[in-house]
Formats: structure tokens, C-alpha cells, sequence
């Protein structure tokens, strides 16, 4: 599996490199990761009628210079922007016998442990709200890391966003990924005395991508083994 930095992009580019990318994979080739922080965008994912969880106006929007975007991912609305780590799999995911629920759950399960490297010990999930949620300092569950993905081509797109060090007040937005009520944080806010940098939250992610796809690969030929 490849590992590709690509620094700060802006959304759409970003967006080109995937498609470049998918190609690649769904050619056989080499199986990779794409990391990237965006500038301030919202993008609009394909659940319908996600367009009533944006809050704010074309004028706000255009004053603190957010961008809005509607991609082709599953999922409702979410933020990107500086602080907050961007992971793009480009997987085959028949090649790891993983449905597409199966493949999200893989993606949690990689969240979950990079968190526990990173010294978030008590990540968790919510079986009605794909993603990952930390208590926070009330105790209420707060989500740290929001997944939307497509499968094209049995090849994955798009992917996870972790809260490194997000500015929060961006999520005053929208009612992000849809979900009212219910609050967003960072590493940064949970860690304020140690906040892990976005540059360990890479070598934690791809060391959980190695080791949990791995785990995915192996189990898919101890089960065709045992058929």
C-alpha cells in the first residue's frame, strides 16, 4: 500500500488526484492512501435533502471564504479545512472480501486505533451514525472523525476527516453530517496540554491502514482456506 502526501489542496484538485488515482487501482495497480488538508470548504454529499443542513448564507459563506461543494460521496454535510486530516483510501475492497458496510466499519476500526496510539484510549462508534465519537468534557459524545465514502468499480473513494486541530466555530455552519443536537471536537480540544500534531496523526493512520487492511487481507484467505 502507497502513502501519498499531498500537503494542503485545495478540494476539487484533490478531488482530480482520487480520480487519477481510482484509475490506477482499478488497473491493478498498487493499492494506496491519500493524505491532504483542505482550505475551508462544505461539501454536500449525496443524501437527499442534505442541502436544509446548511445554516449559513451565500453572504457568510463568501465572507470567512468557504468554499461549497457537492461531491459525489455518500453521507449528508461536513467541513474541511486547516487542522483537520483528510484521508482518501483508494481500495479494492473485493480484493479484502469487505462489503461496502463491511468497508466502513474497517474504517472505523483504523480510526478507533489510531486514536489509541495517538492517546485517545476510549474511541468509539455509533451503529446509527457512521464515524468515530470521543466523550467530551461533559461526557456526551462528540464525534472526532466523520467517514463518507463511494465504490466505483468495486475501488473506494473519498474517505475519513479527522479533527486534529480544527477551528470548531466553521461547524456553526451546518448541522454537520446531519446529525442536530449532536456536538463535533478535535484532538486539540481533548488534549490541550500534549495536542498530537496532524504530521503524527499521518504516521498513526498509516500505521493502523497497514496493519488493519492487512488483518482484512488475511482473514479473507483463512476463510477461502476453510471453504
Amino acid at each position: 500500500m502507497l502513502f501519498e502526501d499531498l500537503a494542503q489542496m485545495p478540494y476539487q484538485p484533490a478531488w482530480d488526484r482520487q480520480l487519477q488515482a481510482h484509475d490506477l487501482v482499478a488497473a491493478g495497480q498498487e493499492e494506496r492512501v491519500l493524505f491532504v488538508e483542505h482550505p475551508p470548504v462544505i461539501t454536500f454529499g449525496r443524501r437527499p435533502g442534505v442541502s436544509h443542513n446548511l445554516l449559513a448564507s451565500d453572504a457568510q459563506l463568501a465572507t470567512l471564504g468557504v468554499q461549497v461543494v457537492q461531491s459525489d460521496r455518500g453521507g449528508d454535510i461536513t467541513f474541511h479545512g486547516p487542522g483537520q486530516l483528510v484521508a482518501y483510501p483508494i481500495i479494492r475492497i473485493n480484493d479484502h472480501h469487505l462489503s461496502v458496510g463491511g468497508y466502513v466499519h474497517r474504517l472505523e476500526a483504523i480510526i478507533v486505533d489510531a486514536l489509541t496510539q495517538l492517546g485517545v484510549p476510549n474511541a468509539t462508534t455509533d451503529p446509527a451514525a457512521p464515524g468515530v465519537w470521543v466523550p467530551n468534557a461533559t461526557g456526551q459524545l462528540a464525534k472526532i472523525c466523520a467517514i463518507g465514502v463511494r465504490i466505483r468499480r468495486g475501488v473506494s473513494m473519498h474517505g475519513i476527516a479527522l479533527n486534529v486541530a480544527t477551528d470548531l466555530s466553521y461547524f456553526n455552519l451546518i448541522i454537520p453530517c446531519g446529525l442536530a443536537g449532536r456536538p463535533v471536537t478535535t484532538l486539540q480540544q481533548l488534549m490541550p496540554n500534549r495536542p498530537p500534531t496532524v504530521e503524527q496523526a499521518k504516521t498513526a493512520l498509516q500505521a493502523s491502514f497497514l496493519k488493519l487492511m492487512s488483518i482484512a487481507s488475511e482473514n479473507s484467505v483463512k476463510n477461502e482456506r476453510a471453504q
